[in-house]
This record gives C-alpha cells, structure tokens and sequence, in this order.
C-alpha cells in the first residue's frame, strides 16, 4: 500500500496510471486496496465519468502526511540495505 500513498504524492491519478507506476499489482488487488486506502481516510476518488467509467485517486492531507514516513523509510533504507546490481540510485530505491 506504500507503493500506492508513494505513487499519489506526485498528484491525482487514474487508475490505469496508477497501476503502471505501482507496477506489479494486478487489478483486482489495487482495487481492493484503493478501497481500503479510501475507508481509512488516506485516499479519496473522484468519478468524472460512467461510460467510460473514470476516477481518480489523490492525496487526502491524513495520505499526505505519510510522505515524512515514506521518507523516513527510505532514508533507513538507503543506510541499510545493500544496492543490488543494476539498481538505480539513492532516490529512487524501493521502499517495498
């Protein structure tokens, strides 16, 4: 779910969108966990159309504030864990 809150703090997206920069997830899974993200106050989804159905999902400010742990996360991380071969650099390592 981190990858999620992780993805949103650049801004809304769709859900298609979201999906590719998740990366890994498939759709049944983001759903649920969309909802899930939603029922706790952290994400909310905003509907533009029916047919075609599309949403988009952004940031409440409870989501928001989970950039600090994030980052928190990934400041233990690059201190920590080793850099597999072929990772990208510091900014960019998982926080999975």
């Amino acid at each position: 779910m981190l990858h999620i809150v992780h993805a949103l703090l650049g801004g809304p997206k769709g859900f298609n969108e979201l999906g590719r920069e998740v990366g890994g997830c498939n759709p049944t899974t983001l759903t649920q966990r969309l909802a899930r993200l939603e029922a706790l106050g952290v994400v909310e989804k905003e509907v533009h159309s029916t047919l075609p159905p599309r949403c988009s999902y952004s940031l409440t400010d409870a989501g928001r504030d989970l950039d600090r742990v994030i980052a928190a996360i990934r400041s233990w991380a690059v201190a920590h864990l080793p850099v597999e071969e072929g990772a990208e650099e510091e900014p960019e390592r998982s926080v999975s």
